[in-house]
């Protein structure tokens, strides 16, 4: 990357400002022509959303979306909308024992709202926030008893492939964890043992930056450090950890730049949530230094990482080592290019990273960081990312979804994606641009707790 030193929140303002006048046009265009019955919306063909059957870990982003259009706008239209289909859809997500996508779907939902609310941004009911409440705390409860125990005595929230596989992903899912601890709940284990949620949440933190973060170190042969796998492969049995895999990105030993992206968000975020923790609550997992340790290495690593390998306007290619990356010569040294006809850039994995970038660099206060932050935010909220089509249900252009399954549309003949949107994308395009926001007016910090 190229990071320019002379952007500041202020500078920004006015195209994250810009990211929400499309976004009511895009939102409200989803409202008039979806269906709830064809399942979550995932990604667009042609500029229109479709569903795509696999696992429905994007609907909080759809509902969540209206929400932090409110947050941002103020327009009590899309607070009705957000509200309104979070009773409506969201509760199936709540009790869903089948993914680790919790904090994903409903602290984007029902999280979302509760800090609002907190915030006094809409008016104080008891019995709303008693019902937002008891789905946080039971949505955490339910990802953490998702549970697989390692042979060193931790353990890990698996992925909806199964017990054996811890997914990088969901480190951004802990935040069901947080949320739910934070109200002040526990998982309820056999003879009634309570289960801390918190307890759970550093156990999961701590393998996820043990084994699918790397740092140079030796592990293995392509030990590079802050590169991750997406996928990290346990012995059920013994609980020994055996390899690395990945399962949307181009192999094991290369790294998927969404899967990068989920990392550097989520320990970032993790870090500014323990910080607010006493160090009574962190004594028994360790205690605060050990804690913040192991979330300050995997975070520094991941962003040192992605600053390093993605084209100079901080907007990455789909993975570092996707193989058509050898024919584009000089490829991190100039400007990303969705047109070209060898590899995808993924866009969705800049909007969740950047939030990463100026997450650490505000909790560090390292200006590196925080600048890289702003040059990903300048380039995405900027043509040829931002989608200016009325017609295009997409905010965010060029994100791919699974590459190697081949599931995005290829338009041309050269068998690259590229002009479409996805849910994830458009959601922390959106996170970011309002985190922004907030920030240049001076208003309450955005986190993801009440």
């Amino acid at each position: 990357m190229k990071i320019n030193p002379a952007l500041t929140k202020h500078t920004l303002a006015k195209k994250a400002g810009h990211v929400f006048d499309l976004s009511a046009q895009k939102i409200r265009s989803m409202e008039q022509s979806w269906n709830p019955e064809q399942g979550a919306p995932v990604f667009t063909i042609d500029g229109r959303y479709t569903s795509r059957g696999w696992t429905e870990w994007t609907q909080g982003f759809q509902f969540g979306a209206s929400i932090l259009q409110f947050d941002a706008t103020g327009e009590q239209e899309f607070l009705e909308i957000g509200r309104t289909r979070t009773v409506e859809l969201m509760a199936p997500h709540v009790t869903h024992i089948g993914v680790h996508d919790h904090g994903f779907n409903n602290v984007s939902t029902y999280g979302n709202l509760l800090r609002l609310m907190a915030e006094g941004l809409i008016e104080e009911n008891v019995w709303e926030r008693n019902f937002y409440e008891m789905a946080l705390k039971c949505s955490g409860a339910v990802q953490a008893a998702r549970w697989s125990r390692t042979s060193e005595g931790g353990g890990y929230i698996y992925s909806f492939n199964g017990p054996h596989s811890l997914f990088v992903d969901t480190i951004r899912s802990l935040r069901a964890l947080a949320v739910s601890h934070r109200l002040g709940h526990a998982l309820m284990g056999e003879n009634d043992k309570k289960i801390s949620l918190l307890g759970r949440l550093i156990d999961h933190a701590k393998a996820t930056a043990k084994y699918s973060v790397f740092y140079g170190e030796g592990r293995d042969h392509y030990d590079l450090r802050g590169r991750t796998t997406h996928e990290a492969v346990f012995n059920t049995n013994d609980g020994n950890y055996r390899c690395p895999n990945s399962q949307q990105g181009y192999s094991p030993f290369s790294t998927w730049t969404r899967g990068l992206a989920w990392a550097m968000c989520g320990f970032a975020e993790q870090l500014e949530f323990v910080h607010t923790l006493q160090d009574t609550d962190l004594d028994p997992f360790g205690g605060r230094g050990a804690v913040v340790d192991f979330m300050k290495k995997a975070a520094e690593a991941t962003c040192d990482f992605y600053i390093a390998n993605t084209p100079t306007d901080g907007i990455p290619y789909w993975d570092t080592g996707a193989p058509g990356l050898a024919k584009m010569e000089d490829w991190r040294e100039r400007t990303s290019d969705p047109f070209n006809p060898h590899e995808p850039i993924d866009s969705s994995a800049a909007a969740i990273g950047a939030q990463g970038l100026l997450r650490l660099g505000r909790y560090l206060k390292n200006e590196t960081y925080w600048q890289a932050g702003l040059t990903v935010c300048d380039s995405l909220f900027a043509d040829p990312y931002l989608s200016e089509d009325p017609t295009h249900q997409g905010l965010i252009l060029h994100s791919v979804y699974h590459r190697p399954n081949g599931w995005d549309r290829m338009p041309g003949t050269d068998g690259v994606p590229r002009g479409e949107s996805c849910m994830w994308g458009d959601y922390h395009a959106r996170e970011v641009a309002l985190y922004l926001l907030r920030l240049s007016a001076g208003k309450p910090y955005l986190t993801f707790w009440a």
